[in-house]
């Protein structure tokens, strides 16, 4: 991995997000059963859901991170980055399941329980939840944050606490009024704890100082709130096509979104304030934390 890490130095962020993406794509494909191993079922499943493309946004973040941080070698940071696209992955299964969100397409092809039932989706989904733990183990700890600290902190933005507290959340919510500050509620957990997640696993991996770990978290609890209504604005903007999932699904199930209680213009708004709130967060890391700025940026261009 340190071999291309002068390409990623000099390149821009396009060549850096190609280069990431394909390194944590080969991790990922190691990190589970072949598709032939018995049951077969199982792995084939598991793997059409976490192999299906997408940004790997999570897991480079986690990179990034760690790069901020002056990590010694990477390699040891690809366990915990891509744990968490484990996590991502058993989320958006469970989510699309017709108990929950009901959902026909994600990343541009069939959800889980299209092509293999719900009994086998529900369960790719728990095997690879519990999966990411077992890369989490792989982890050589720095010296300021053991191993076991990592694992709790990862269950617990897994949890009842934070992602499904969301889940939950955003369940209960469909078709009611709500305010604001519920809404909130519900992106900070289902989708910001996810985002704040990989950062922090990636600078304890590189043995940040407690101020640059404070640092990545308030970048990512504003970047993931920010990415969340960002995703909310292009559900109502873009095709099925444009999203490789279901366009128009927030609305038909009344979902709490940013864009239905404020309207497009001031999620708009919104969006930009938190992603500038995001950058101010990294000044405390000076150079080393332009990438993840970039990135910030970057999300925010698909909103307008």
């Amino acid at each position: 991995m340190n071999s291309r890490k002068a390409t990623c130095e000099t390149g821009g962020l396009f060549d850096y997000l190609e280069v990431r993406r394909r390194e944590v794509d080969k991790a990922l494909a190691r990190s589970l059963p072949a598709a032939s191993v018995r049951p077969a079922t199982i792995h084939k499943a598991m793997r059409y859901s976490l192999l299906a493309g997408g940004k790997r946004l999570r897991p480079i973040l986690a990179l990034a991170a760690a790069e901020a941080c002056e990590v010694d070698d990477l390699k040891n940071v690809l366990p915990a980055a891509c744990a968490v696209e484990l996590i991502h992955t058993y989320s958006l299964i469970h989510d699309d399941l017709p108990c929950m969100d009901d959902d026909d397409l994600r990343r541009g092809r069939p959800t889980s329980h299209k092509v293999f039932g719900e009994g086998v989706a529900v369960l790719a989904g728990d095997a690879l939840l519990t999966r990411a733990f077992g890369l989490l183990a792989l982890v050589k700890p720095p010296n300021r944050y053991s191993l076991s600290v990592m694992l709790q902190e990862t269950a617990a933005a897994a949890g009842s606490l934070q992602l499904i507290a969301g889940q939950v959340a955003d369940l209960e919510a469909e078709g009611k009024k709500l305010s604001i500050a519920d809404v909130r509620f519900i992106h900070e957990r289902k989708t910001a704890a996810m985002v704040v997640l990989p950062l922090r696993l990636g600078g304890m991996i590189a043995n940040a100082t407690p101020r640059q770990l404070k640092a990545l978290t308030e970048f990512g609890q504003a970047l993931g709130l920010a990415f969340q209504i960002i995703d909310d604005i292009l559900d109502v903007t873009q095709s099925s096509e444009q999203l490789g999932k279901s366009a128009g699904k927030d609305l038909t199930a009344a979902k709490a979104t940013y864009p239905a209680m404020i309207g497009l213009e001031a999620s708009r708004k919104e969006a930009a304030c938190l992603t500038k709130k995001a950058d101010e967060a990294l000044k405390i890391m000076g150079s080393r934390g332009s990438r993840l700025g970039e990135m910030g940026a970057f999300l925010l261009k698909r909103a307008f």
